[in-house]
């Protein structure tokens, strides 16, 4: 199970790290290490404490896509890049942010979000990839300590208290501190930029580039991603900064800037060329697909030496964002019209998203239809047959949908998107023993995982399994993930009231409670206004205690999820 973290304070340094905005200098290759004062400022453990805090307190604001197919899918991506970076033992977590705006940033303890508009606008996986490595590189480098240490210098950075604001900090050498409060009950989120120097922005170009021609990527991608968004801009805005994609607003793009780059990935290119053939990942290999598991990896990507095509995961997954950040009404007559339309629309990938669009708008018959082809196909791909089981659920089909199910999870027992699926087909319109199976399916994935919607799906099938402490301890634990810790508290205390618990159980939750309590207490000192406590009081109990022996008591937000 999760455990809190406990309370602390730590300085804003939420920063967005795409900023193109300086002439290149300096065309040496190799990168110094850069380590610096700033460290002392803030600890490791403090600084993943905040990221951990900032990713809480967004999925409080619903300003996170949480799908767990995505999610590994994003993390198998930075990962595999963070292994060919010059730090490839420190912590990133990387998250998909709700976003249509075209835009991403990197935070405090490794966190680096992507925005749902960018990943729909990239060509191909080299692309995202170029965004994510220079995210990377502004960590690697130290650059969040290093322009917080530079802040310090003129005016002294406000202090916020962890899930009470998310911030960023001030410009380097402007002296002046920008953050996000919560108002109302309702999240508001204002991020500021920190104006990284211009050696820093090519450090991080740099560095980037080199992390993408190591992790098997085309190192040119950056610069082209970036070119491409340039020409949109000479060509679409007519001059207008209120037709300019906020990514170019806020990280302006140079052409010299962008020479630099396409000049360091020839380089890279070049020297690949002189190597002797086989000695490292040559440029056929940087289109394809990165993710190691059976799921997101088809054996089939790109092309196949038979010269036949096959689906590219990358378009699936851009398709997926488009849709689950998206409304399924409006999505489902974009597909449709467009697929009627637009010859040159009709490929595999555009159907997958169809069908999602389908399936959210509850026609899974439909949508089976549009996946039967593609599956008959690409038959042992996992993301279209996971859609086909989700599509036989909705549509009525449940035990083929089972079927489909089971067959998936014996070939990837331990993939969260499949066990997801799989429980919550046994859960509905299950036995008792259906929902035991997926509480024991679902039990082990939740060490170290802090996604809530495996704690809601787990204590939704410990609850219909009969074990309702599980069940409460579990949607506990979806709260505070959620960034709702006063309910968790309340949550907890309720539980703890039960006659029946055994030792066990109770020294679990009194567990939880203990390193819960640092951080409630503090954000009540403070009086930080947060989603479950908006009037920074605390609060009553969410249920009386006699009213909870013998089942589940959880938050009335909870329940409805």
């Amino acid at each position: 199970m999760t455990r809190f973290l406990p309370s602390r304070l730590l300085t804003a340094l939420v920063c967005a790290g795409l900023t193109l905005s300086a002439q290149a200098q300096d065309r040496d290759v190799r990168l110094p290490d850069l380590g610096s004062s700033a460290n002392a400022l803030i600890s490791p453990q403090e600084a993943q404490d905040y990221g951990a805090a900032m990713l809480r307190q967004m999925r409080a604001l619903d300003m996170v896509l949480d799908d767990a197919l995505l999610d590994d899918y994003i993390n198998d991506l930075g990962y595999r890049l963070v292994s060919g970076s010059e730090k490839p033992k420190d912590h990133f977590q990387f998250f998909i942010a709700k976003d249509n705006i075209i835009n991403a940033f990197a935070a405090p303890g490794g966190y680096i979000a992507v925005n749902s508009g960018l990943i729909v606008l990239t060509n191909n996986e080299s692309e995202l990839a170029g965004v994510i490595a220079h995210e990377i590189g502004h960590i690697t480098q130290n650059h969040l300590q290093r322009a917080f240490e530079a802040s310090k210098k003129d005016t002294p950075l406000m202090a916020l208290v962890l899930l009470g604001a998310i911030a960023a900090g001030a410009g380097a050498g402007a002296g002046d501190a920008a953050g996000a409060i919560l108002m109302g009950g309702q999240g508001l989120l204002m991020q500021r930029q920190i104006n990284f120097t211009r050696k820093d922005e090519i450090e991080a170009d740099r560095a980037g580039i080199q992390t993408l021609a190591n992790a098997g990527y085309d190192p040119s991608a950056m610069a082209s991603f970036f070119g491409r968004m340039e020409d949109t801009l000479r060509v679409g805005s007519g001059g207008d900064l209120g037709d300019t994609p906020a990514l170019l607003q806020d990280h302006p793009v140079t052409m010299d800037r962008i020479s630099d780059a396409k000049a360091r990935a020839g380089t890279l290119i070049a020297r690949q060329k002189e190597r002797p053939a086989g000695s490292t990942l040559d440029k056929t290999q940087w289109e394809k697909s990165t993710a190691p598991i059976a799921f997101v990896k088809d054996p089939t990507s790109l092309t196949n030496h038979d010269g036949k095509g096959g689906v590219d995961n990358f378009l699936l997954m851009r398709e997926r964002v488009r849709v689950l950040s998206n409304d399924p009404g409006q999505m489902t007559s974009y597909y449709a019209s467009s697929l009627k339309n637009d010859r040159s629309f009709d490929v595999p990938s555009n159907h997958y998203g169809y069908a999602l669009a389908l399936i959210r708008s509850n026609n899974g018959s439909k949508a089976i239809d549009e996946l039967q082809p593609l599956l008959t196909a690409h038959p042992d791909n996992q993301v279209l047959r996971l859609a086909m089981a989700d599509a036989k659920l909705q549509a009525g089909h449940r035990a083929e949908a089972l079927t489909l199910y089971a067959d998936l999870n014996r070939q990837s027992p331990r993939n969260r998107a499949i066990a997801l699926g799989y429980a919550k087909a046994l859960i509905e319109g299950g036995s008792q023993d259906d929902a035991r199976q997926a509480a024991t399916m679902l039990m082990p994935m939740l060490d170290n995982n802090d996604e809530p919607e495996l704690y809601r799906t787990y204590a939704r099938a410990s609850d219909k399994a009969g074990d309702t402490v599980r069940a409460g301890e579990a949607y506990a634990d979806a709260s505070y993930l959620s960034g709702r810790p006063f309910d968790a508290m309340e949550q907890l205390k309720n539980l703890l009231k039960r006659p029946d618990l055994d030792y066990y159980a109770r020294a679990r939750i009194q567990a939880r409670i203990n390193d819960l309590t640092p951080l409630v207490m503090e954000l009540r000192k403070r009086r930080v206004q947060t989603d479950d406590n908006p009037d920074g009081r605390s609060q009553q109990p969410l249920q009386n205690g006699s009213n909870c022996q013998g089942r589940v008591c959880f938050s009335a937000r909870e329940a409805s999820r």
